[in-house]
């Protein structure tokens, strides 16, 4: 078995306007190539926040869909700015650093709601809602957790993004 790589993560995607906040585990293989958030081809993310928010974004390029994102007040980041690991699994992942979160309340001073995409993000919900954050845990978009369908994952997502 080869060994892990020390794998670094992606700037948020956040501003002063950001109300809602999408925290996913760290990137996959596809999207650290790629240099972009859920840039698998089969990662339901686009789709699902795209319905969500009533934007194309999968059919728009990136850049277009991160404008269209923060246009909704909604961030993007990881729970992990570093870690190791070999492939794209999360249970792989080895010797993680999480993210710098104390700045957050400085630079989105909207936020409120934390939304994890999946259970490994999720871990992270506790230290969220003890620093005064909503939090809710959503079911992972990535193409490795195929138990619901798009429709299941649409309605607990929607509950997750708007629901009180």
């Amino acid at each position: 078995m080869g060994a892990r790589a020390r794998l670094q993560g992606f700037a948020p995607v956040l501003d002063a306007r950001i109300e809602r906040l999408i925290l996913g585990s760290f990137p996959s293989a596809a999207s650290l190539a790629a240099g972009r958030y859920y840039a698998h081809p089969r990662n339901q993310f686009w789709r699902l926040l795209g319905a969500l928010i009533g934007e194309p974004l999968p059919e728009l390029d990136y850049e277009e869909r991160l404008k269209r994102v923060l246009s909704s007040r909604i961030g993007i980041w990881d729970v992990l700015g570093a870690c190791e690991r070999k492939g794209s699994l999360d249970s792989d992942i080895r010797r993680h650093r999480p993210n710098d979160f104390d700045r957050l309340k400085t630079l989105a001073p909207k936020l409120r709601r934390v939304i994890f995409n999946g259970a490994t993000a999720g871990k992270f919900a506790p230290a969220f809602a003890a620093a005064g954050f909503e939090t809710r845990v959503a079911p992972s978009t990535s193409p490795a957790h195929a138990a619901r369908s798009f429709e299941q994952k649409l309605v607990l997502w929607r509950d997750a993004l708007n629901g009180s």
